[in-house]
C-alpha cells in the first residue's frame, strides 16, 4: 500500500503552525509591520479599502505571529543547521528497530537544506554546513555531494543536471507505517518549519505494513539518484519466459544432406545415408506460461539461414560440456597487444568465428577465429553467373580472392564504444561518440546505413537475439528501439536522471534493460515503450547487463565492483557478489546456465557457482515485500582466473560452454 507524504504527514502540523496563505492573514501582517514603522494612517486606510473589522484583526493575531515566525526563519541561516542537528540526533537516539528506516530521511533533507541556503544567498553559512555534514552521508552520495558543493551561489543553480533533478523530482524513501508515525510524531512536536516544508514538498514516503527493515536490508536496495523505487513502480507484469522454438526438422534435414555431400567428396566410396532423425531437434519445446504471446511483438519471419544457424546451434549443443563445481570451463583468451588505452570494447559473433573490436581512433576492426577468412562479395559482374536459387549461394558470392584475417572499418569520426554482431553474422553496429550508429555489412565490409537518433554520444548497442531490431544507450539520458530497416527509432525509453551507460535485450526480445550512471537499472516493454521495473542498490555507475538464459534474472556490475542478480517477476534483489576490485565490465552465462563468468578492470575473471545459488534462492517461496539479499560472494566463487596486466572487457561462452575471454595488455610503462 503506497501512500504520498504529502496526504499523509499533513496531519501532523499544528494549525498554529500551518503558513498562512489566506487573504485576510496577509492583510493583517501587512497592518502589523505598517503599525510597527509608525505608518497609522496608511494602516486605517488600508483596513477601511479591506473591509478589516479589529475583532478580525485581533482574532488573526495568533495566524500573523505564525506567519512572521516563518519568514524569520527562512531569514535565519542558522535555524537550518539547528534543525539538522534536531533531526540527527532523533535519529540517533530511536529504538534500533526503526533507527536505520530513519536515517533515510537525512541525506535528501540535508541535500535540501544546502540548496536553499544557496538560493537565498547565504554562501558562507551554506559552505559551512555542507563542511560540517557533508563527510556525514553516506560513502555512496559522496560523489554527488562533491557535485552540489560545487555549487555556491544562486545563479549556478540554474541550468544544472543534479540539481534540476533533486528540484524536480521527490526523493523516495521506503519506511514501515509504525517508522512514519514516530518521524511524524517528531516533527508534531518540534514544530521546525523548514524541516516541515522540506518533508512535505521533497520527500515521498512509499508506506508498507510490517516490522522496519534492518540496516543490511536498507544498504542492499539504497544509492539511487533521488532513492529508492516505489513497489508501484514494480506491479506490472513481465513476460519473461522465453518463446516457443520453431519447428526446425525440415532445415535439419537439409543440413545432414550438406553434410553427407562433404563426407562423399572427401570419401572414395560414398557412404550410406543414415537416419535424419535427431533426438534433439524433434522433441518439442513446453510452452512457457510465462511466456508472451507470439505476436506480442512483431519477430522477423525465419528464413531458410536462420534456420540453418538454429538447426547448427542444436547440434552443437549436442557436444556441450555440463560444467558444475568439479568441472570448470576452458578458456580461450584473446590479448591485444601495443593498443593500450586504445581499445574500447570487444565482442564476439555467436558462432565464435570472428571478433570484432572497437578502437579509440574511431577504427572498428573485425577478425577472424577460425582458419577460414574474411572474404568480401565478387563484382555486380561475376554475379550475373551465379544460380541465386542454389543451397550455397552465400558461399557462391564471396571472392577467394579478396581474403584476409583481419578488416578494418572506416567511417566513424570519435571513439567507438560497443560493437555487435547481427545472430547471422552479416551486419555488425557500432555506435561512436560522433553521435551515431553504423551498421556495416560484412559481405561488402562496409557501412550500408548511419542512424543519428540524439546529438549526445552513443555509448551501448545490442543486437536483439532475433535480429532485426537493435537497442541503444546514449548520454542524453534515454534509450532507444531501432530497427534495421528505419532511419529514426522506433521507440524513445525516457526516465533515468543520468547517462545511460549500458543496455542488453531480453532473450524474448520484448524487453529491454538499462542501467546509468543515476546507480539504477530499468526494464523497458518494447511493445507499449513504458517502464515496468525500477531497481536501486548499485553504489557507482552501471557498466554491463546481463539476462540468464531462461530469462528471469538480471545480472548487473559497475563501478562499485559489485555483481547484483535481480529477479525481474518482482524486481527485487536477490543476491549480491563480491570479490572484484575494480569496475567490472563484462558478463556472461554459460550456455547450461550452471556458472555466471564476471570480468574486471583489476585483471581478473571469477567464475560463480549460479546453480547453487539458484537452489539457494528458492525465488518461488521468496517474501516479495521484503526479500532477504543473500550477500556471500566467497561461498558461491568457484575459482579466480588472473591475467597478466591485461584488464578484461570482453567474456563470451561458445555453443559448446568454451568460454573466450578478450583482454587489453597494458604494459606498465604506459601506466
Amino acid at each position: 500500500m503506497e501512500e504520498d507524504i504529502k496526504p499523509d504527514i499533513k496531519p501532523v502540523i499544528d494549525e498554529a503552525q500551518k503558513e498562512p496563505d489566506d487573504k485576510k492573514t496577509s492583510l493583517c501582517v501587512a497592518l502589523k509591520i505598517l503599525k510597527k514603522y509608525n505608518l497609522n494612517s496608511t494602516a486605517e486606510t488600508l483596513k477601511k479599502e479591506a473591509n478589516l473589522t479589529d475583532s478580525a484583526y485581533n482574532t488573526s493575531e495568533h495566524d500573523v505571529n505564525n506567519a512572521l515566525n516563518i519568514f524569520k526563519s527562512q531569514g535565519d541561516p542558522s535555524v537550518y543547521e539547528n534543525a539538522y542537528i534536531t533531526l540527527s540526533k532523533f535519529v540517533e537516539t530511536s529504538l534500533d528497530i526503526y533507527k536505520h528506516e530513519l536515517g533515510c530521511v537525512l541525506y535528501p533533507v540535508f541535500v535540501h537544506m544546502y540548496l536553499d541556503l544557496v538560493c537565498n544567498r547565504y554562501e558562507a553559512e551554506a559552505l559551512k554546513f555542507m563542511k560540517k555534514f557533508g563527510p556525514e552521508q553516506e560513502s555512496y552520495y559522496q560523489a554527488d555531494i562533491q557535485n552540489l558543493a560545487i555549487i555556491t551561489k544562486k545563479e549556478e543553480l540554474e541550468d544544472n543536471a543534479l540539481i534540476s533533478n533533486y528540484k524536480s523530482n521527490e526523493f523516495v524513501v521506503r519506511m514501515s507505517r509504525d517508522t512514519l508515525s514516530l518521524l511524524k510524531r517528531h516533527l508534531k512536536e518540534k514544530k521546525q518549519t523548514v524541516l516541515l516544508d522540506i518533508v512535505q514538498e521533497n520527500l515521498f514516503f512509499d508506506v508498507y505494513e510490517g516490522i522496519a527493515r534492518n540496516k543490511q536490508q536498507i544498504d542492499a536496495v539504497a544509492g539511487g539518484m533521488i532513492g529508492e523505487g516505489t513497489r508501484q513502480d514494480n506491479k506490472s507484469r513481465v513476460y519473461y519466459g522465453l518463446l516457443k522454438e520453431p519447428d526446425l526438422q525440415t532445415a535439419a534435414a537439409t543440413v545432414n544432406l550438406d553434410e553427407d555431400e562433404e563426407e562423399t567428396q572427401e570419401s572414395e566410396k560414398p557412404k550410406k545415408k543414415k537416419s535424419k532423425s535427431n533426438p534433439l531437434l524433434s522433441k518439442k519445446t513446453k510452452i512457457d506460461p510465462n511466456a508472451p504471446p507470439l505476436d506480442r511483438m512483431p519477430l522477423p519471419q525465419l528464413r531458410e539461414i536462420d534456420k540453418k544457424i538454429k538447426v547448427q546451434a542444436v547440434l552443437d549443443s549436442a557436444k556441450r560440456v555440463a560444467l558444475n563445481h568439479e568441472t570448470l570451463p576452458s578458456i580461450c583468451c584473446y590479448t591485444l597487444l601495443n593498443c593500450s588505452n586504445a581499445v574500447n570494447c570487444a565482442t564476439i559473433s555467436d558462432d565464435a568465428t570472428m571478433l570484432a573490436v572497437g578502437m579509440a581512433n574511431s577504427r572498428v576492426r573485425v577478425w577472424s577465429l577460425v582458419p577460414q577468412k574474411l572474404r568480401a562479395m565478387k563484382t555486380a559482374d561475376q554475379l550475373l553467373d551465379i544460380d541465386l536459387e542454389s543451397d550455397d549461394v552465400m558461399h557462391r558470392i564471396l571472392d577467394d580472392r579478396s581474403a584476409e584475417t583481419t578488416r578494418t572499418l572506416l567511417g566513424h569520426y570519435g571513439p567507438v564504444y560497443q560493437v555487435s554482431f547481427s545472430p547471422d553474422k552479416t551486419l555488425l553496429l557500432s555506435c561512436s561518440e560522433d553521435c551515431t550508429i553504423r551498421l556495416w555489412s560484412l559481405l561488402l565490409w562496409s557501412c550500408v546505413v548511419a542512424y543519428k537518433g540524439s546529438y549526445h554520444p552513443v555509448f551501448d548497442v545490442k543486437f536483439s537475439l532475433h535480429g532485426y531490431y537493435f537497442a541503444t544507450s546514449s548520454r542524453d539520458r534515454t534509450a532507444r528501439l531501432w530497427a534495421t530497416d528505419n532511419y529514426q527509432s522506433l521507440r524513445l525509453f525516457s526516465g533515468h536522471f543520468s547517462d545511460v551507460d549500458c543496455c542488453q535485450f531480453h532473450p524474448n526480445s520484448n524487453y529491454i534493460a538499462t542501467g546509468s550512471s543515476d546507480r539504477t537499472v530499468r526494464l523497458w516493454d518494447c511493445v507499449t515503450g513504458e517502464q515496468v521495473r525500477l531497481m536501486t542498490g548499485h553504489k557507482g555507475e552501471i557498466l554491463t547487463l546481463c539476462f540468464s538464459n531462461e530469462g528471469r534474472i538480471l545480472a548487473s556490475a559497475g563501478n562499485d565492483c559489485n555483481v547484483l542478480l535481480w529477479d525481474i517477476a518482482h524486481g527485487h534483489l536477490v543476491v549480491m557478489l563480491t570479490g572484484h576490485k575494480g569496475p567490472i565490465y563484462t558478463m556472461t552465462f554459460s550456455r547450461d546456465s550452471t556458472i555466471l563468468a564476471t570480468g574486471s578492470h583489476d585483471c581478473k575473471i571469477m567464475l560463480w557457482d549460479y546453480s547453487k545459488l539458484l537452489e539457494d534462492l528458492s525465488l518461488d517461496d521468496m517474501n516479495v515485500h521484503n526479500p532477504t539479499v543473500m550477500n556471500n560472494g566467497s561461498k558461491y566463487l568457484l575459482r579466480a582466473f588472473g591475467t597478466k596486466n591485461s584488464p578484461v572487457i570482453h567474456l563470451f561462452f561458445s555453443r559448446r560452454n568454451i568460454m573466450f575471454c578478450v583482454c587489453s595488455f597494458n604494459s606498465p610503462q604506459s601506466n
